[in-house]
Parts: structure tokens; sequence; C-alpha cells
């Protein structure tokens, strides 16, 4: 048995992930579960504890054996590291999820923001692999971030750095969940793409969204973006477009305001739809004057999907202990 054993968990809103991972990345076992339906977090935390004592148990490894144990969730997480302030779509905001966990599997718990933690595990093990400056971006349903400075999570004041989806890109533009209006994730997130979709279809225009999601427009998958850019789709090539140049204009301000070596792009839209998007963002940074004499800035796609938030979370973990 390795010297040196983690559990990483991921909590998700439909799922919850653990894997047994060594002090050098490996992952030794893992498992998943569904995320209780309309549950507290007393269940999603009991439904969790028993996931991690199995992937232990499936890996050989006693709860005694673990030196640490990371979790990343969803919502803001307190500078602290020691409970969620707030989230949404799962109900974990205020309970002491760090002291229960400890508590009843008697080891010690790190607790981290999902998409922070996906950043560092980039940076541990994947596409940012060694870089000390780095912006992560994840456009989904929202459009997550995480930052590393010098080196060290970005965390700032309330533990609300790197909100990146509510970056301000067009003043008066759409509405955004968060109440603002013109934020990058009311713009580039998989479901703004959709509002424009549906917008332009409902105004008359052919697309073949229509024929590859059998006329139900509620949700247009990744998949079938792809496949529609694949065609050629003008509809959809608008709204992805748009999409790409929010993103290259909310990179372009990051870069002025922290030097990045790389942004790393992640997330199901972009693991579909990468190779149009991620063009697009790089020639907006490629083509400012400011910085064209001071160095290269590269947007790269994140390497290990849904392993980074566990294995972000153990990095978390591995720098507590």
């Amino acid at each position: 048995m390795a010297k040196s054993l983690y559990l990483g968990a991921d909590i998700g809103g439909t799922k919850l992930a653990v894997a047994l991972v060594d002090g050098k990345g490996r992952v030794l076992a893992r498992d998943k579960a569904a995320t209780p339906r309309k549950a507290g977090a007393k269940r999603i935390l009991k439904t969790l504890e028993a996931l991690i004592k199995a992937t232990a148990a499936e890996g050989g490894a006693r709860l005694k054996d673990l030196r640490a144990i990371g979790v990343g969730a969803p919502g803001i997480v307190n500078p602290e590291g020691t409970r969620i302030v707030a989230a949404p779509n799962i109900e974990l905001a205020g309970y002491p999820i760090v002291r229960r966990l400890s508590e009843r599997l008697g080891r010690p718990v790190v607790l981290g923001n999902d998409v922070n933690c996906g950043i560092l595990g980039e940076r541990w093990l994947g596409a940012a692999k060694g870089a000390d400056d780095v912006v992560g971006i994840f456009p989904g349903t929202g459009v997550g971030g995480g930052i590393v400075a010098a080196g060290r999570l970005l965390v700032g004041a309330h533990g609300a750095a790197a909100e990146l989806g509510h970056v301000l890109i067009e003043p008066g533009g759409p509405a955004c969940g968060c109440g603002n209006r013109g934020c990058l994730e009311a713009i580039a997130s998989r479901t703004a793409i959709e509002r424009e979709i549906r917008r332009a279809i409902k105004g008359g225009k052919r697309s073949v969204v229509t024929e590859l999601t059998g006329g139900e427009l509620d949700v247009i998958k990744s998949k079938v973006l792809k496949k529609a850019l694949k065609k050629g789709d003008a509809v959809v090539t608008a709204a992805m477009r748009r999409a790409g140049e929010a993103l290259g204009a909310a990179c372009l301000s990051l870069r002025h305001a922290l030097d990045p070596n790389l942004f790393v792009f992640g997330g199901g839209l972009v693991e579909a739809c990468g190779d149009f998007l991620l063009p697009i963002v790089q020639k907006a940074i490629d083509r400012d004057p400011f910085f064209r004499k001071v160095g290269a800035c590269r947007v790269v796609e994140a390497k290990l999907g849904d392993d980074a938030v566990i294995l972000g979370a153990v990095a978390l973990a591995r720098a507590a202990r």
C-alpha cells in the first residue's frame, strides 16, 4: 500500500464522484452515485460518506490510511475552506461540511469550489501542468472560472474570486441569473447559446437543430451543437461565434489584469465544440497590440475531463497536509 493516500470527492448537482488517489495523482479506485434529488445537506453528506468508505475499501485502504480528504463542491466557499456560503441548485449552503465529514470519517477534510479544484487539477497533472499563472474558464450551464496567480489559488476576501461568468462584457445586454445584464455567462454559456438559437428559429430562420432534436428545443445539447457546426448551420454558427467573441473579449481583459501563462478551457461545451471556439479566443488575444511584444499567451483545452475536480481536491488536500 502506498504511503501517501488521499481521497478526492466531487459533489455535483446530479452525481457524486470519488476516487482513491496516491501522492503522485494516480487513481487507485473510483466510484460514483446519484446525488439524492431534492435532498438536504444531511442526506447528501450521508450518501457521500458511504461512497467514500466504499471507494477506500475497494482500493484496499482503511480510512486511517488516508492522509486527508479533499472535496470540491459547487458554490462560493468561504476563504477558510470550511463551509459553502452560497450554492446554486443544491442544498449545501451554511452546512458545516468539513467538520461533519471529519468527525464521521476521522480524517482531515479540505473543501474547495469545484471549478477552483478543476483548475488546480489541470495545473497539477493536466493542460496547465507546472504553470504558475493560469486562468481556467468552463462554459456550460453557466460559466465557471478559476485563477492561479503566482502559484497560488486566488479565492478573494469572501471566497468569491474568479466568478468569471459574471465579468461584464456587454453593458445593458442579456439578463443574467446573477441579476446583472450583459455578463459573460449571459452570452457565452451553453444556456445562452441555446436561447439565441431558439430565438432565431422562432423568428423564422431555418436550422438543422430542429431536425436533430426532433423539434424539442428546450435543451440543445453540446453534441447537437457540434453536429450543426459540422453541417455549416448558419444559426448555430452565428450563436457560437458570438459566444466565442465574448469569451475572447473576457480573456483579453483578464490577460491585462493577470498576465497568465495560459487560459485553460474545459467542460462539455468545449469538449464538443472547442475546435470552433478556442481559435476565436486565441485570435482575440493575439490581436492585442499592447501584449504583442511581451510574450505569448496560449489558449488550450483541459485534459483531465471528469477527473479534474477530484484531482484538484486532492491537490488541495496535499497542500494542507
